[in-house]
């Protein structure tokens, strides 16, 4: 149940994939090396293996937690939580945070025998990175806009330097670097602003219109609760005092009046204000409140720059008002109807608005359009498509560029528009860019409105993330920036693969697979580690991780099961792993998991499983019904105490979650979430080896849920497996937040995962 906000979505309890190739950097921070394809070198870790030597040495004695019966009684069936204590919102109780405490010193304990195997696995990790290095420049007005990383330095700079020409961006643009270049200027040191916190991030940079004033919001706890400044792009002084309690959503209306969200008592995104600079916060304007609390707020900027849309959002429901930046007078206007089931999304083009609908008949989306100044009066330009999903767009002065899912990949499709002011009857003649690894990602990037270049990403489980920048008009393209790989990376060494395990019901689920061509036999004899989320129509993509090298160079095999209740085969895929069809998420991955043994990928003594948030609700949830199908399972941040958390509105997104898990004041949904809520099924059995993660401030899955989860089955399980709980005291769902103290905890977990699967090499012991 991870929190993230989707481009035009409200804030979600969702997590996606382990992304550790981006988890230290800004996700746009790229590098400038390309690969070698010739290059005979490369990393390869692969010394023999003790073949128990990782599980013989003596175990600390684990925390024991008491044990003060919480009675719950509802619909005539009563649950005992014997470990209710662990929650404290105030995060100050002395003795949950000693128990907390004593959890972290035990993991510890276990884990000090690998201490110089998460020292060379962190070397690895470490040694493949461009520590000095900046992302693709992206060009807005007479400035180019990048992020640059420094050796040694846990976090980024936000930079800029002068755009030295007036004529339109083209494939072939180059920023200027060099002597005689316009000079580099650092906006934003976030080093220097992250000195005296533990923890310190920025989940908004946003550059006013004229280019003179930069909005950024920042956390220095995790949790996610912002401090805007407005500070001036050259000086870097405050332009005035910042506002305070802020969402990290923030847009610039025009040069003189900012738009933000702010959130209620349960952190629900439910207020948009009107902020005009040099005034006191107590005096803006509210424009919109949603009182719903099944819906949130968010707001975003038009491509043209002409409009700001407000939307307000359930899981099955949104609908969008516009504020014309040039007569903010006006207020909002409302855009498409609050209709329950009708879900749109706006961009605006000239003298028309451009939506994307879904609707119960058209679940993977239309694309229709409406005039500016006749909302009602819509045309259809791109009809409903059974196979095809529509999963955003970005429009253009002369084209739009649509992002697509068919069998499960996305895909990208241009299509030329008419001149503004001309009649737009349909989209046709749609140029495709084709792509060819078996499995990948792409994705739209951020570019000017006003050129005919398209900006977008792609990688491939084996193709670092790479920039491309496409020229709409002529079809040609230009590679901008590639994610470094240092240490003779290779990626003819790896093998990428689509396979498709059939459920019981006939469903075909996809299953993404990554391998190393002279590390593994694919006899059965293999270490497998299989990924799951399955929640939120969350896609996890098959992209490419830098730091996952460390498994797969060590002969893993890697496979990312793409089950129901994710979007990445469409609206109805999501549809049937949600609500009273979430066990569809739980049996799909466990039917990937039989496939892939059945197929020789690794055997249940070698096969480890991986999820965070929901996905931790998926791992504790598998290792329930079949834990003699695992060897190890890591469970990030578990969204585990389903029927609890959800029957407490007081809890952070409870009230806007019913409508994925459903409502357990209902007695349908309290019962089928009582039979797979992982905390209400834990028995005594034997249960895999187990690395349980959290973070104290963390306001999407509450630390609570874990420890409480932890504390239960160190009571029943009836093996002695490995069962560790590593909670962060000074972080929130995303753990730590520089770059190298997170591929410490990365390595920490591989070595986890290493010594459960008793393949510690014997130097590292």
């Amino acid at each position: 149940m991870l929190l993230v906000r989707p481009p035009q979505c409200c804030y979600l309890r969702i997590a996606l994939t382990r992304r550790l190739f981006f988890s230290s950097l800004p996700p746009f921070l790229l590098s400038s090396s390309a690969i070698n394809p010739t290059s005979t070198s490369s990393l390869s870790f692969s010394p023999p293996f003790s073949a128990s030597a990782s599980m013989t040495t003596s175990t600390p004695t684990p925390p024991v937690a008491k044990k003060v019966p919480h009675r719950m009684e509802l619909f005539g069936d009563v649950r005992v939580d014997n470990y209710y204590w662990l929650r404290d919102d105030s995060r100050a109780d002395p003795e949950v945070l000693s128990h907390l405490k004593a959890e972290n010193e035990y993991t510890s304990l276990v884990m000090s025998d690998v201490k110089p195997l998460v020292g060379e696995i962190y070397a690895e990790m470490r040694a493949r990175i461009k520590e000095d290095d900046i992302s693709a420049p992206v060009r807005k007005g007479s400035f180019y806009y990048y992020v640059r990383t420094l050796t040694g330095k846990e976090y980024s700079q936000y930079c800029r330097r002068f755009v030295p020409t007036d004529a339109l961006p083209s494939v072939e643009d180059v920023m200027p670097t060099g002597p005689d270049a316009p000079e580099e200027h650092v906006i934003l040191d976030k080093n220097v602003k992250a000195e005296g916190h533990d923890y310190y991030s920025i989940g908004a940079f946003e550059v006013s219109p004229n280019n003179k004033m930069v909005a950024y919001a920042e956390d220095t706890k995790g949790d996610e609760i912002y401090l805007v400044h407005v500070i001036d792009a050259e000086s870097g002084k405050p332009v005035e005092q910042p506002l305070k309690g802020i969402t990290s959503n923030v847009e610039w209306a025009n040069d003189e009046y900012i738009v933000y969200v702010t959130m209620d008592e349960i952190l629900r995104p439910d207020k948009v204000w009107l902020h005009k600079l040099g005034t006191d916060q107590s005096s803006d304007t509210c424009l919109y409140h949603e009182k719903d609390d099944m819906f949130s707020v968010d707001v975003t900027k038009s491509a043209s720059k002409q409009y700001l849309f407000v939307g307000s959002e359930s899981k099955n429901t949104r609908f969008v008002f516009y504020l014309d930046v040039s007569k903010l007078e006006n207020g909002l206007l409302p855009l498409t109807p609050r209709v329950y089931g009708i879900d749109t999304t706006v961009d605006h083009r000239g003298d028309h608005f451009f939506i994307t609908r879904r609707s119960e008949q058209c679940y993977n989306s239309e694309l229709v359009i409406c005039p500016v100044d006749n909302v009602s009066d819509f045309t259809l330009l791109l009809p409903h498509r059974e196979s095809v999903k529509i999963q955003n767009f970005r429009i253009f002065k002369n084209h739009i560029a649509l992002c697509e899912r068919e069998h499960g990949l996305p895909e990208i499709t241009v299509y030329s528009l008419p001149p503004i002011g001309e009649p737009i009857r349909s989209l046709e003649n749609g140029r495709r860019i084709e792509f060819v690894d078996p499995v990948y990602d792409v994705g739209l990037e951020e570019s000017e409105y006003n050129s005919r270049i398209l900006r977008f990403s792609y990688s491939s489980m084996k193709t670092p993330l790479t920039v491309y920048d496409y020229d709409m008009e002529t079809g040609a393209s230009a590679q901008k920036k590639i994610q470094a790989v240092l240490g003779g990376f290779d990626a003819s060494n790896y093998v990428t693969e689509r396979q498709w395990a059939v459920a019981l019901d006939g469903t075909r689920i996809p299953i993404s697979i990554l391998y190393r061509k002279n590390q593994v036999k694919l006899d059965g004899s293999d270490p497998l580690l299989l990924y799951g989320y399955g929640s939120y129509e969350v896609c996890i993509e098959a992209d490419f991780s830098r730091d996952r090298l460390t498994l797969v160079d060590r002969g893993f095999i890697y496979a990312i099961a793409h089950i129901r209740g994710g979007g990445e085969m469409g609206r109805k895929w999501y549809e049937n792993g949600k609500l009273t069809s979430k066990k569809n998420t739980f049996t799909d991955f466990i039917t990937c998991a039989e496939y892939l043994l059945e197929k020789k990928y690794g055997s249940p003594q070698k096969l480890c499983i991986d999820g965070r948030s929901a996905g931790g609700l998926l791992i504790s949830s598998v290792v329930n019904m079949r834990p003699d199908l695992f060897k190890a399972a890591i469970l990030g941040v578990p969204f585990v105490d389903v029927v609890t958390t959800m029957l407490d509105p007081t809890i952070p997104l409870t009230t806007s979650e019913w409508e994925e898990w459903g409502d357990p004041r209902k007695e349908e949904f309290y019962y089928y979430m009582k039979s797979y809520s992982p905390v209400d099924n834990v028995e005594a059995k034997d249960y895999p080896h187990m690395l349980v993660t959290a973070g104290l401030n963390d306001p999407r899955v509450m630390y609570s849920e874990p420890a409480k989860y932890v504390a239960k089955l160190r009571e029943m399980k009836t093996n002695n497996n490995l069962l560790l709980f590593k909670c962060e005291l000074g972080a929130g769902h995303f753990s730590k937040s520089g770059r190298f103290e997170r591929l410490q905890e990365d390595a920490f977990i591989y070595a986890f995962v290493l010594k459960a699967l008793d393949l510690i090499p014997k130097a590292s012991l």
